[in-house]
């Protein structure tokens, strides 16, 4: 069951401290953390509130160990999320096609060689061209 959580930061959360609190999520190998969906802060720069979908409850508080104390480093209170079952998620079309289309990966395989580029032809003198008739 995934579940949607919505931060509204009880101590306001500026643009900046919000990338900051990325930048040290990097730092600590936690950009793209296990079983979370999808990411976004959004609001005004001055302000801005967070929301995730995350495929379960026990994913989000492992990475709230890692998240806590940067955001209290940060002097963020992120006061408590609201969190909601997920009904339903709407892809759009384009994004399923292109995910269709995208081969998989194989590790190992061997490549295509590359078709060997042409040379041009080389270009005949104008003037010598104008004087013969095919």
């Amino acid at each position: 069951m995934a579940l949607g959580f919505y931060f509204s930061p009880a101590t306001p959360m500026n643009a900046q401290t919000y990338d900051e609190c990325i930048a040290r999520l990097r730092q600590a190998g936690a950009a793209h953390p296990r079983g979370r969906v999808y990411h976004a802060a959004f609001g005004p720069k001055e302000r801005l509130a967070v929301f995730d979908v995350w495929t379960s409850q026990a994913e989000f508080d492992a990475f709230g160990q890692t998240l806590m104390p940067i955001l209290q480093a940060l002097g963020v209170d992120s006061g408590q999320p609201q969190v909601m079952e997920i009904h339903s998620v709407i892809v759009p079309p384009a994004a399923k096609a292109s995910a269709k289309r995208r081969a998989p990966v194989t590790r190992g395989a061997a490549k295509k060689k590359a078709a060997p580029k042409r040379k041009a032809a080389p270009k005949r003198n104008a003037a010598k061209r104008a004087g013969k008739k095919r």
